[in-house]
């Protein structure tokens, strides 16, 4: 399972010493070809962390070799110097592993405001090099943790095609691995946490973008924890051609959509404090966009959120959520909207509809929030989880 699931890659997980802790904390992933196609989306914030600029530039022709993700830091907000800092790591692991230092994606995650341990890091890269392996891929998703209690990682298999295709394993043709790290400050941005998608499918950069940029629309860009964007936010896919199966546009972007929406509900899962996953789903919608902007208000009202923690059914606050996005975002008519949660129509006509004690909210950790704005017929979904002490606590001293 993992990022080297797919044939062509391997991976390793180290302990390079950035974290106090002493947990593993830094993570290489080689793509060993015969291809390396590389495809990545990005944090929208203005204010982004160095890797982000140095690996829009690297995924700019399509294609990279490695890449090394540390969560000892998050080498945002750190000027020049830490810049440097980004193109030194690509520069080591480019002649470590003897490939192009334009080549190297590189990741962060973590404090932001202060400066990377650059010889633990370059020495981490050493190590991570001497570890490679095709079974790496448990380490390497477990080096990328920061407050996550567990690795989110997916395998997504596709059966043997055309008689002499090349098989990776009996009847499968060719995989989709992932991993990804995220428990707190996920909101989205063309993407959310970090997150590295490798597949051994043949496919052309331009397909693979694409591919991308759908998959992360739908899935991760529909997960909002708290509201609060990351400076260092990256998806990165990496295609290595080692099945020898080529594979279309539209195939590629299903599959990788299977992949991020499985990390996409990996994420809310171990959400920090979580007690609740939740999906807002708006039906009704002019279009799905107003459709998105009505769930995400929702999503991010932490009086819905607190209400949902302490098992409280309270429609009224979704309802004051769902007025404060603009008219001319969503169109629709108050009286009109109806809400339901888990199946119980609480508000109807934007009025009092069945009795709210019939809501269970401590039966289950999933809470299903459905709004029908009666204007349309477009929907979304958006994924959030509720706010508890815990996400207080762990957030009022997480640079301390």
């Amino acid at each position: 399972m993992s990022v080297t699931a797919p044939l062509g890659f391997r991976a390793a997980g180290v302990t390079a010493g950035l974290k106090s802790s002493g947990r593993p904390d830094l993570a290489l992933v080689v793509n060993d070809g015969p291809d390396h196609v590389v495809a990545g989306v990005f944090t929208s914030n203005r204010v982004v962390a160095a890797p982000v600029v140095w690996s829009r530039t690297v995924v700019g022709d399509g294609v990279a070799r490695a890449v090394v993700l540390n969560s000892g830091g998050a080498n945002a907000c750190t000027g020049p110097e830490g810049f440097g800092d980004t193109h030194r790591t690509a520069e080591h692991v480019g002649e470590v592993l003897g490939v192009s230092a334009g080549d190297v994606v590189v990741c962060s995650t973590g404090l932001i405001g202060e400066r990377l341990d650059m010889p633990a890091l370059l020495g981490g890269v050493d190590a991570a090099a001497a570890a490679l392996g095709a079974d790496g891929g448990e380490a390497a998703a477990t080096a990328i943790m920061t407050t996550d209690t567990v690795t989110k990682q997916v395998l997504v298999q596709r059966p043997l095609g055309p008689a002499g295709a090349t098989s990776t394993d009996d009847g499968i043709s060719w995989i989709v691995g992932g991993m990804a790290k995220g428990a707190g400050m996920l909101a989205p941005g063309l993407a959310t946490m970090l997150c590295v998608l490798t597949t051994d499918a043949v496919v052309t950069a331009e397909d693979a973008d694409a591919a991308l940029r759908a998959a992360t629309a739908v899935t991760l860009d529909r997960v909002d924890s708290d509201g609060c964007m990351s400076t260092n936010d990256t998806v990165v896919l990496l295609a290595s051609g080692a099945s020898g199966v080529p594979v279309g546009a539209e195939e590629l972007t299903e599959a990788v959509t299977a992949a991020c929406a499985s990390l996409a509900r990996q994420l809310v899962a171990d959400a920090e404090g979580a007690t609740h996953d939740i999906a807002v789903t708006v039906r009704g919608a002019t279009n799905e966009d107003a459709a998105v902007a009505v769930a995400r208000a929702v999503t991010r009202s932490n009086l819905f959120k607190a209400a949902v923690f302490g098992n409280d059914p309270n429609w009224g606050r979704v309802l004051a959520a769902v007025g404060t996005v603009p008219a001319d975002v969503a169109p629709f008519e108050a009286d009109a909207v109806d809400v339901a949660i888990n199946g119980v129509t609480v508000c109807r006509g934007g009025g009092v509809g069945e009795d709210r004690s019939r809501v269970d909210l401590a039966a289950a950790r999933e809470v299903r929030v459905e709004v029908d704005l009666h204007a349309g017929a477009a929907e979304a979904t958006v994924w959030t989880n509720d706010l508890t002490h815990d996400y207080v606590h762990e957030n009022s001293a997480y640079s301390t």
